[in-house]
């Protein structure tokens, strides 16, 4: 395991909201994050679907299954990823939030699309500094096939969620004016600082979910296993969106299985500290 991270390190986090680790993790690491991927692939949770129906070859994503938490086990308290985020933020405390697989397959003669630009966070209940994502790829990727981010953007505009519709990626998740609407940012690339990282097995991008990022195309013929780790740390808190009513409430509170902790967190009310007993802490 490797853990090593410096001032340098977390200072880039804190400015440009992403840093890019090389070779921090073992072959030993990535088979326990490559199982528990597996896992996930194997076992759909409800929100497993295609992210982008209609572009040419797959794209399929799955996230926050609520009966994730035992099968990743090894992946938080065997892995030295808890400890790369305790450090990027260099805070101590470190909780498990949720996971995220992508399986993403290009069709035979043409590349799958650039996956729409958006932040995470507008989808999420929860708000704060020290809140992180640790995306992994277990294959090697080139930067014209990477993960992209503008930088800095974690520290500006809270934006409304995509819808990911393909005839119109700035379409808004909740539409309700709470949020601004997402600009059309692949249609004026040149306007924004445009960052992103060439990666081999072993390396990890670790980014603040305010960030606005997209996802470069899957060349023709190739594939793209992507397992994203979700963190949260102390200063986290409670941050209802637009979709979270009264009535949502009340049905997240009369169920008793079969919901994320994540739901769950949201009856403590807006800005109350983001906790659940099901949240594993693994700070290392």
């Amino acid at each position: 395991m490797n853990s090593d991270v410096d001032e340098a390190i977390r200072r880039q986090f804190k400015t440009d909201g992403v840093v890019h680790l090389a070779g921090v993790l073992s072959p030993a690491e990535l088979d326990i994050l490559k199982r528990a991927f597996e896992w996930s692939i194997g076992h759909p949770g409800r929100l497993a679907k295609p992210v982008t129906p209609g572009d040419p070859g797959t794209f399929y994503g799955d996230l926050a299954n609520p009966d994730s938490f035992g099968p990743y086990h090894d992946a938080n308290f065997k892995t030295s990823l808890p400890a790369l985020v305790s450090n990027v933020w260099g805070k101590p405390d470190v909780w498990f939030m949720y996971e995220q697989v992508f399986l993403k397959t290009a069709g035979s003669e043409e590349p799958e699309g650039h996956t729409p630009w958006h932040q995470d966070l507008p989808y999420l209940p929860v708000s704060g500094d020290d809140l992180a994502v640790v995306w992994i790829s277990f294959e090697p990727l080139s930067r014209e096939e990477t993960l992209e981010f503008i930088a800095g953007s974690h520290r500006g505009t809270l934006y409304d969620g995509s819808r990911f519709d393909p005839e119109d990626h700035t379409a808004p998740l909740y539409g309700t004016g709470d949020l601004p609407r997402l600009p059309d940012i692949e249609a004026s690339r040149n306007d924004y600082e445009i960052v992103g990282f060439p990666t081999q097995p072993g390396d990890v991008v670790i980014f603040h979910p305010a960030m606005l990022h997209g996802g470069a195309p899957t060349r023709a013929g190739k594939s793209r296993s992507t397992l994203s780790m979700r963190y949260f740390g102390e200063d986290a808190t409670v941050a209802l969106r637009p979709n979270d009513t009264d009535e949502l409430l009340a049905r997240i509170g009369s169920r008793e299985r079969g919901v994320h902790p994540m739901q769950k967190a949201k009856l403590l009310g807006e800005g109350a500290p983001f906790r659940h007993e099901l949240f594993p802490k693994v700070s290392p």
